[in-house]
């Protein structure tokens, strides 16, 4: 078959050369000005910043395949691909552990002050007589949202000898008797948590669900997590709950200005970091140099591991048309 991948990064280069040394690979997207020279391409693989219209589909001759490499397919015109019998396949998750794993990253850094004692220690100083943190056994951890990434999160709280409360639209029996936890509503959930974590995706309808009207429900001294969207938390909310010392400690992964990114795996894009000065997203905001809280820039998702899970699972995708198994297919169509 003939293969192009499109906006390919530097560490998804080695995996696809190794896997298909004859494909046409390339950093660029694909677009008018070059579809001309694949249109008799069998599989063609992009990122976000390559839009598939009907009429940039419309010239292809031979295409079986879409292997998106990401989550979101919305730069696909998934309906004529379904007319014309193209299987569009995607990632569907790369980053479940390693968002969990990394919520517990910040929760550890602000319970056990490891930011200020790394910091102290490279200055030269030893005194650790402000530094005394608080131990996680015992405490009660709050999860928004237990989906893939809120059961990991879970399973990691239960491991550290935690209760664990959770919100969530559908609960889940089964994980219940594995790793026990209880159920509430988002009051119970704020009221009642040492450590409260986000994990639930960006809607209208959970726009500010952590707001001014429930945000003085955390219980004084507790911390807030947030590795989701930063559209979940609103900004003058938790600047006044700072102020008002309501948080001991506040880590974030995500922050407000953020809503234009559409996946994380965007983040690793050559197009995103030409488009988006990512620095100014993060430092010009005021709340980054509170002395509570501690932001990452948007790099949860970021580990070895998921990165090569995205490009791993793109070359499954396709090793799967091969076969005639397809898998990871977002429209209806399924066989040729």
């Amino acid at each position: 078959m003939k293969i192009a991948f499109f906006e390919v990064d530097e560490h998804a280069l080695p995996h696809i050369k190794e896997t298909y040394p004859e494909a046409f690979i390339s950093e660029q997207k694909l677009d008018d000005t070059n579809i001309s020279e694949f249109k008799d391409y069998d599989v063609i693989s992009v990122f976000i910043y390559s839009e598939l219209t009907k009429n940039l589909l419309s010239q292809f001759t031979n295409l079986k395949m879409i292997a998106t490499r990401g989550t979101g397919y919305d730069h696909i015109d998934v309906a004529y691909c379904e007319e014309k019998g193209i299987s569009v396949a995607n990632v569907p998750a790369y980053g479940i552990r390693t968002v969990a794993e990394h919520a517990f990253a910040l929760t550890l850094t602000l319970t056990r002050k490891i930011y200020e004692s790394i910091d102290r220690t490279k200055k030269g100083s030893f005194a650790n007589d402000d530094l005394c943190g608080v131990d996680l056994f015992g405490k009660t951890f709050g999860i928004v949202g237990l989906g893939n990434i809120g059961r990991e999160v879970l399973k990691i709280a239960t491991g550290f000898g935690m209760n664990v409360i959770v919100y969530t639209r559908t609960q889940d029996n089964e994980l219940q008797k594995t790793h026990p936890h209880t159920y509430g509503d988002l009051n119970k959930v704020l009221s009642e948590s040492d450590v409260i974590s986000l994990h639930i995706p960006y809607t209208p309808e959970t726009r500010h669900i952590i707001n001014k009207n429930n945000i003085y429900l955390c219980k004084k001294g507790s911390y807030l997590i947030n590795t989701s969207r930063g559209g979940l938390i609103e900004t003058d909310a938790l600047i006044e709950a700072l102020q008002k010392d309501i948080f001991a400690g506040v880590g974030l992964d995500v922050l407000e200005e953020e809503e234009d990114l559409r996946e994380e795996a965007e983040l690793l894009s050559p197009e995103f970091r030409r488009r988006v000065d990512y620095k100014t997203l993060v430092y010009d905001h005021m709340i980054v140099t509170h002395p509570k809280v501690i932001v990452t820039p948007h790099n949860a998702f970021n580990s070895q591991e998921a990165r090569a899970r995205i490009i791993y699972t793109t070359i499954e995708n396709i090793q799967a048309l091969e076969k005639g198994n397809l898998q990871n297919i977002v429209n209806k169509h399924n066989s040729h």
